[in-house]
């Protein structure tokens, strides 16, 4: 079986250095050979392709902008009137992952409307995910890239955000029907809103492109004390041959570095078991 992947989410970790290069260099140093991000746009784009160089490290992710963040914004794919915007951000993205070999992009969903009762709108806000998915995986296909959407849970994280499981995710994927759109498994929000890791694992792990991990419930070190059992979980990755990236996309306890232990710990059983 073939070890698992790691990348470093520089959007959660090493958050003790307030530059981004300079957490794309941290991660190289504690050993990681890919980083995926949130949002980078704050940051020069020339100054991250030569730190990611430098490091000789790859971005393997990266999301669509929110939108307008202080309004509320969390992505905007799924909301009514907002597609030219979702569009727009798409093209930003879309230059940033060019311009830093990502091929992979998160075409984040967005909030429910202010106002708006979730039942009352969710069949709109599907029509139009499945329409903007559609015109991303034209655009997104030429370039060789993969758009990704991903569950966010609502019971805990995000209450209104309007991509919640893995099986409203599944269906919308089947409308969109296209190869280069894919489901991002963030295992800490999965968690949360269904449970039953094994079985989801397995019923879609062929629309599955890429994957994160956190402890539940605080979000922290997959080691750290919570509801699951990583050991078994990557041991049941491997076993059904799950060759993308896994991201740490976690809030360290302490430093980032001093939470690293289980990681290095994998790393160490790899090179021993070869």
């Amino acid at each position: 079986m073939a070890p698992l992947k790691f990348c470093a989410n520089i959007s959660w970790l090493f958050t003790e250095l307030p530059d981004i290069s300079h957490r794309i260099h941290a991660a190289a140093s504690a050993g990681f050979q890919a980083v995926e991000a949130a949002w980078l746009y704050d940051s020069d784009l020339k100054e991250l392709k030569e730190a990611t160089a430098a490091a000789g490290v790859e971005v393997v992710l990266i999301n669509t902008p929110p939108g307008d963040v202080k309004a509320g914004d969390l992505g905007l794919g799924a909301v009514p009137g907002r597609e030219a915007e979702f569009r727009q951000g798409l093209l930003l993205a879309l230059e940033y992952a060019k311009a830093l070999d990502c091929k992979r992009i998160h075409l984040m969903a967005g909030r429910i409307p202010v106002g708006s009762q979730r039942k009352a709108v969710v069949k709109e806000m599907e029509a139009i995910f499945v329409q903007n998915l559609t015109y991303a995986a034209d655009i997104l296909s030429k370039e060789g890239i993969t758009g990704l959407i991903e569950p966010i849970n609502t019971k805990i994280t995000d209450p209104r955000y309007f991509l919640d499981c893995p099986h409203q995710a599944a269906v919308i994927l089947d409308k969109v029907g296209q190869p280069n759109i894919k489901l991002q498994m963030d295992i800490f929000h999965w968690q949360i809103m269904d449970g039953n890791l094994t079985q989801n694992i397995i019923k879609y792990f062929p629309i599955i492109g890429h994957i994160q991990i956190a402890q539940v419930p605080g979000r922290n070190e997959p080691d750290s004390a919570g509801e699951l059992n990583y050991t078994y979980l990557f041991n049941t990755l491997e076993k059904y041959g799950y060759l993308g990236y896994i991201g740490c996309e976690y809030k360290p306890l302490g430093s980032t570095k001093e939470g690293l232990g289980w990681i290095k710990d994998y790393w160490t059983q790899q090179v021993m078991t070869r």
